[in-house]
């Protein structure tokens, strides 16, 4: 019932892995397709828990010439738990500095 102390860098582990399995893992699951799927997918990002995956497509990859063609789509399902924790943890989420002012929450 209590979540885990480290949840953001948790979740921005998943986002991460998420952003290089496309492009590396072999999935050998139809007679028409094996191999990595490649860039040109689109990816589901639900609750704040995938929230940092558009962050990071763009800071990581787009920005690389990497992803050109990706989309996220982005859904909320639960608006009230938004997965807010201290701004020090900024430093472990591997973004740019310039995205710190993206985070900034101000209540009421």
């Amino acid at each position: 019932g209590a979540d885990y102390e480290d949840n953001q860098l948790r979740f921005s582990m998943l986002c991460q892995a998420a952003l290089e399995a496309p492009r590396i893992l072999n999935l050998n699951s139809s007679e028409y397709f094996s191999g990595p799927y490649g860039e040109d997918v689109v990816f589901i990002a639900n609750d704040w828990h995938t929230a940092l995956l558009p962050c990071y497509l763009k800071s990581m990859y787009k920005s690389k010439g990497m992803y050109e063609t990706a989309k996220v789509a982005y859904c909320i399902h639960n608006i009230a738990y938004q997965g807010r924790f201290s701004f020090s943890d900024f430093s472990l989420l591997n973004l740019p500095d310039a995205y710190r002012s993206s985070f900034d929450f101000i209540d009421g």
